[in-house]
């Protein structure tokens, strides 16, 4: 966390040069407006954006001719993008003086470092958590001589207060050469021993401004501290050495694509959404405080900007929403790049493969040839050249929406007969690049240069497939998935989770065993009784067996057992139990024969059709004559073992 104060000697820029450097505060803004801090937690997670940025200018009275400082704007609360631009855009045009139009070096006490070191100013600014680091930049194009004894006594109390100030020299093409090479080699002098205080130079150039932007950016976000990593090799790669220290940095950072119309509170300014209205009683609550907002509480022409930054519009403001892109889309090609010039790190985005169409619109087969054709020459052609074509779009390929802003794109070619489309960084997307103003200068001995070269000719060299790289994904997912398995299947809503059973319920269960018992109990019985009867209607062979619901039968019809006892048997009544198990085993309804309908005659009585004897479950065989003897009608006796068993 960064608290940058720029303190700008509007009497060494010129017109032009300070219209550029308004520029270059205006976007570090805009770029701060639509960030989210990620060094700390607790900020990335506030409902408002800090203010971070202070603008100091010196100018010169028009009263007094004296040099004067002032505050342009002074970091107060909640980051406002709308004042700030105001600030900026108000800065005072016309304080350029000719007499600094050659200068090499001015005063360092007109531009009064020391009032903006001071408790009134920057010291004063944010809260008072000490672990906000504050930063001076001091801007002109005129170098400052002579740092006394009281300038480099403030800087000294300010490296104490961990407080860092940076002197930024624009330089001019017309000054001379050997005076400005002096008076800088005398500035370094005098700032060496301070260990808070840098010097740079710069061309006033609009790729340097933005250069510095973006180093700016990366103050206010707190990104100073980089990703570590470590390179491992599978040998050692000199001496014992098998690992290399890196540092990590992000080169592309998105910007966002089009801005939100929101509502917001007029208290805070910060935006209200869905989870901050009432549907029951249709009222909406601050998000600061909570407290219910009014009909007049709240601005309903608003514009998001990010995620913390709200701009509030006029009511006659309407906003375009873009819709999503409708085929085919538009590329437009812009020149031609050296891919070796290009930087991998420039290249984003979700890469497509691009192949000829095989359909054109008149469905000419001559036409899609000839456009087969080109597009293979073409793909040759730059891959011949190793040249890619850089196009530009409307269309955002990572949302497919429309966006408001120019996409480029990088047409890459192949030896297959394919290109590919990858997204471009565009310059709001570039991260500056890391610091090595440090020496890397080849110091490697010839052992060491040596010892590399054999260490990387063991490393196999084989062109990517993909396909041989497998990151592990079905292994992983499958032994989850088998351990899951070990669980069994997952309960249903209505099943319960097993517990320990209570004393109510354990009575409870024992009373269903009992009931079950005696379930069982009872089915025995009734499974002897049946053997008993069936024991009783074969030992006893009873005859003329007759269905207990007929009234009359037919001679014909009747089924008459071949008694072995006296015939005195034959008219033996049937009994209750008897008759109850011939209803049982009675032929069902379907398989009964259809008898005709009742005849009458004059020597015959009508014979009914309900005297059909029901037949029983045992088969019966009429008496035949064989070469092994006569075989009786009788029926085939069941064979119980339970039942021997008792008559044992």
């Amino acid at each position: 966390m960064v608290m940058l104060c720029f303190l700008l000697d509007l009497r060494t820029l010129s017109p032009p040069l300070l219209r550029d450097l308004k520029q270059s505060l205006l976007q570090l803004a805009n770029f701060y407006a639509i960030s989210i801090p990620r060094g700390h937690k607790s900020i990335s997670k506030s409902k408002s954006l800090l203010d971070r940025i202070g603008i100091c200018y010196v100018v010169k009275s028009r009263v007094s001719c004296s040099t004067e400082m002032k505050v342009g704007y002074r970091p107060s609360g909640n980051f406002s993008l709308r004042d700030f631009h105001h600030a900026v855009n108000n800065l005072p045009a016309d304080a350029f003086l000719p007499e600094f139009n050659n200068c090499v070096a001015v005063s360092s006490c007109d531009v009064h470092l020391p009032s903006v070191l001071s408790d009134n100013v920057l010291y004063s600014w944010g809260d008072d958590n000490n672990d906000v680091e504050r930063k001076v930049i001091v801007i002109g194009s005129c170098l400052l001589q002579n740092l006394d004894s009281v300038i480099k006594k403030t800087l000294m109390e300010a490296a104490d207060k961990c407080i860092s100030v940076d002197f930024i020299l624009l330089e001019k093409v017309s000054s001379g050469v050997g005076a400005l090479s002096e008076s800088i080699n005398n500035f370094l002098k005098n700032i060496c021993d301070l260990e808070n205080c840098s010097f740079h130079k710069h061309l006033p150039d609009a790729k340097v401004l933005l250069s510095l932007v973006k180093q700016w950016l990366h103050d206010l976000r707190n990104e100073a501290d980089q990703l570590q990593a470590r390179l491992t090799f599978k040998r050692n790669i000199v001496g014992s050495l098998n690992q290399i220290c890196c540092n990590l940095s992000p080169s592309f950072s998105p910007i966002i694509d089009e801005f939100e119309p929101c509502q917001s509170c007029r208290c805070h300014g910060y935006p209200l959404d869905d989870k901050h209205r009432n549907k029951t009683i249709k009222s909406t609550c601050c998000p600061v405080t909570g407290n219910e907002l009014g009909s007049h509480d709240s601005i309903i022409n608003s514009l998001k900007v990010g995620e913390q930054t709200v701009l509030f519009m006029p009511s006659f403001h309407h906003y375009t929403k873009f819709q999503h892109i409708t085929t085919p889309i538009d590329f437009n090609i812009i020149d031609r790049t050296n891919l070796k010039s290009l930087s991998e790190g420039l290249i984003v985005g979700t890469p497509f493969v691009v192949v000829p169409s095989t359909s054109s619109e008149s469905d000419d087969t001559d036409q899609t040839e000839l456009n087969n054709q080109v597009f293979q020459g073409l793909c040759s052609a730059l891959h011949n050249l190793d040249q890619g074509l850089v196009c530009s779009s409307k269309c955002n390929t990572e949302t497919m929406r429309e966006s408001p802003f120019k996409c480029y794109y990088i047409l890459l070619p192949s030896d297959n007969g394919v290109m590919l489309l990858r997204r471009l960084a565009g310059s709001e997307e570039v991260t500056p690049v890391p610091d090595v103003s440090q020496s890397f200068e080849s110091t490697e001995s010839k052992q060491i240069k040596d010892s590399i070269k054999a260490s990387l000719l063991e490393i196999e060299v084989r062109d990517y497939n993909p396909i041989l790289h497998e990151r592990g994904f079905h292994q992983k997912l499958n032994a989850l998935v088998k351990e899951s398995l070990h669980f069994g299947s997952l309960p249903t809503k209505s099943e319960e989770l097993p517990h320990e059973p209570t004393p109510t319920q354990e009575k409870k269960k024992m009373e269903m065993e009992i009931q079950q018992m005696d379930m069982k109990s009872g089915l025995d019985k009734i499974t002897d009784q049946i053997t008993e009867e069936w024991e009783q209607l074969i030992v006893n062979e009873l005859p003329n067996i007759k269905s207990p619901t007929c009234v009359s039968k037919p001679k014909s019809d009747q089924l008459t057992f071949t008694p072995t006892e006296s015939n005195n048997n034959n008219n033996k009544p049937l009994d209750e139990k008897t008759s109850r198990i011939l209803e049982r085993l009675e032929i069902p309804k379907k398989l009964k024969p259809k008898l005709p309908s009742p005849i009458t005659t004059s020597n015959s009585t009508p014979i009914d059709t309900c005297v059909l004897t029901k037949k029983p479950l045992i088969p019966f065989r009429p008496t035949q004559t064989s070469d092994m003897g006569t075989i009786s009608s009788q029926p085939m006796r069941p064979n119980f073992q339970r039942l021997k068993r008792k008559l044992r």
